[in-house]
This record gives C-alpha cells, structure tokens and sequence, in this order.
C-alpha cells in the first residue's frame, strides 16, 4: 500500500518509537474512542438478546436528543458530542507528528479532492444499495433490532446537526480504524491478513448494539474499506463514501420515516 508503505519506510528507526510505545499508544487511543465503543456495544447487545421479546421488537436510537423540550441546550449538547469525539483523531495526529508525519501520511487531506469525492461517490452508492438490503434481510429474519438513525427534535438545526454528525462518526472511523490502526499494526509487525481481521473485527464490534446484523455488515465493510486503501493507499475516499452512506441513513430517516411503507420505525 503506497501511504502505509511509503509512511513507515520514510520513518527512520530514531525517529520512530520504540514497539512498546506505539502498542501502547495504540491501546490507549482505542480505550478513548472505537474500542470503547466496541465494548459498550458489546454490553448493550448481551442486554437486547437477554431482554423478553425479538431483537427486531427493540429500537437502537442514533442522534438522539439530549435535552427534550430545550432546543437550544439540546444544541449545545449535540455539538459538544460532535466536538469531542473528535479528540481521538486530534491525539492521532499528534502521535504522527513525532514520527515528522502527519494526517496526510493516511491520505487524510486535501490533495486529491475530485479522485477523492468520485471513488467515495461511487463506494457509497455500491454499499448503501446492498447494506439497506441486508439490513432489512436481518433485521426481518430477527437478527437485529430496528435501528432509528435519528431522533432529534423538528427545529432548524436539525439536519445541520445530522450532517455535522455523519462527517464526525466518518473521520473518527475510517481514520483510527483504517488509516492509523492498519499503520500502527504494521510497525509492531502484524501480518497485513492479521491486520485486516483486526481493522474489520474492530468496525463490526462497535456496530453490535444494532445487533449480529449490525456486526457482520459492517465487519464486511471493514474487509472492503481495507483492501480498498490499500489499493488506493489514502482514506480520504473511505471518508467520502462513509459520510454519504451517514447523511443518508439519518437525513434519509428524517424525511421518510413513517411516509414510505418498508423504512422500518420504532
């Protein structure tokens, strides 16, 4: 892969950590962002299949509203969240910078922007077209709950808030589980097959609060976004595609749910 590759041969020995630190780091960036989150979905799929009742009886709420009735602290609440759970990726950079690399090294830029939008384009029609497919398949076989991408209250800021929320949950992702994890692992020796199962275990453990569903689509996912940086050796398609497949589902849900007969609702 040309930036995996290239990012970890233009690293010198003195300039790199040594394996401790990177593992370390590796862990402790997990703990704060995506791991966290695959353990809290973990949690929460023990307590759905060991709740009375089918798992497609159960709602999972994205984008909920954190403060009902208060448009404007709901607001403050909503950006916040946004905010934050973009450190993770602020502390990646960090972490790169004392390797005299930066976000760029992942093709987190903007310096192929048309390549970048085209392929995230075409990506994101391919997978948005089959993942609703299979959503509907589980979910109607009871294998996952019935997911609400959004829940936020009819107010002006609600479909900015949507949109600001789908470009953060893509650059947390494909960054930290694509770009840094796979790049991380390399140095501390994985085998890129070992590489790829963690990437893509770790993208379905945190979707497991949808349910075995949930998990095995987007561990699917994970397989696919991998050998496609590989292949084009940047994120920056992967966080295109991620964002319109996240704008759809939300904004989509917003404007159909409760209009159109086979969009599932709580």
């Amino acid at each position: 892969m040309r930036g995996e590759a290239g990012a970890v041969a233009g690293s010198s020995s003195e300039e790199r950590p040594g394996r401790r630190v990177l593992r370390d780091e590796t862990v402790l960036v997990l703990a704060l962002s995506l791991g966290a989150s695959g353990v809290s979905a973990l949690i929460s799929f023990v307590g759905s299949v060991t709740r009375p009742g089918g798992l497609k009886d159960q709602a999972a709420t994205l984008n909920a509203s954190a403060a009902p009735g208060r448009p404007w602290l709901d607001l403050a609440w909503q950006l916040f969240g946004i905010t934050t759970a973009l450190v993770p990726v602020a502390l990646v950079a960090h972490f790169l910078m004392r390797e005299r690399q930066s976000l760029r090294t992942l093709g987190f830029d903007r310096s192929r922007p048309w390549p970048d939008l085209g392929r995230g384009a075409a990506l994101a029609a391919v997978i948005g077209s089959t993942g609703i497919a299979f959503y509907l398949a589980a979910r109607g076989l009871g294998f996952n709950l019935t997911v609400v991408p959004e829940a936020l209250p009819d107010v002006w800021w609600k479909f900015p808030v949507l949109i600001l929320s789908a470009l953060q949950n893509a650059v947390v992702e494909e960054v930290i589980v694509v770009g840094y994890l796979l790049r991380r692992l390399g140095q501390l020796g994985w085998s890129p097959g070992s590489a790829l199962m963690a990437s893509s275990v770790l993208r379905g453990s945190y979707h497991l609060y949808q349910g075995i569903g949930g998990f095995i689509g987007n561990l699917v996912m994970g397989v696919v976004f991998v050998h496609l940086y590989r292949r084009w050796g940047r994120v920056g398609p992967l966080v295109v595609a991620h964002s319109l497949l996240d704008i759809g589902a939300f904004v989509g849900y917003a404007l159909l749910a409760g209009k159109v007969g086979w969009l599932p609702t709580a």
